[in-house]
């Protein structure tokens, strides 16, 4: 299979690792994340406000599981952050895990139907099958055809080492005075 993934399984040895041992957890990753669910932009999560986006990506998953996810009445980006980032899960692998999402059927690839699906429920209207293709065709690092675990891997290193990158240029060019002039 593409990317030397058997369906079912995978290595948690390439996970970033944080002090304690447990999955690392990116503070910016974890921001984004939190304005994710921020449906309201109210700076407090609900169970109400995870549903509505968890249910595009699980769908059968019960009103108590939500509420057990919220447990807290103030539920804010710093209770997110206390509950995660000193983590010490060791067995887990928090790409698989999201990459399961995608392969319902655990063939070790992207359903693309599931795929267009998502995308769908999540706002970008309808997905063409050329959309389709284009979104395949840029996430297939090892230019199979398909979307593998190690492609979908792949896809998200290169999306932060680009956004690392940009970061990196507008601080050297606002640094050279060459940033944006005030009027």
């Amino acid at each position: 299979m593409g990317g030397g993934f058997e369906p079912g399984t995978y290595s948690t040895s390439n996970v970033p690792r944080n002090e304690l041992g447990g999955v690392y957890v990116d503070e910016e990753e974890l921001r984004a994340a939190f304005d994710f669910f921020d449906i309201h932009k109210k700076g407090v999560l609900t169970s109400a406000d995870l549903k509505q986006r968890l249910q595009v990506f699980y769908k059968g998953l019960p009103q108590r599981e939500y509420k057990f996810l919220i447990s807290e009445p103030e539920f804010t980006y710093k209770t997110l952050h206390k509950l995660v980032v000193n983590n010490e899960l060791t067995d887990f692998d928090p790409v698989a895990e999201a990459f399961k999402v995608y392969d319902p059927q655990d063939t070790g690839f992207i359903d693309t139907e599931v795929l267009r699906d998502i995308f769908s429920k999540l706002g970008f209207g309808e997905i063409t099958n050329e959309d389709l293709k284009i979104l395949v065709e840029t996430a297939d690092v090892d230019h199979d055809g398909r979307i593998s675990l190690e492609d979908f891997r792949g896809m998200l290193s290169y999306n932060k080492g680009k956004e690392n990158e940009l970061e990196q240029m507008k601080q050297a060019l606002s640094g050279a005075g060459l940033g944006p002039r005030e009027r």
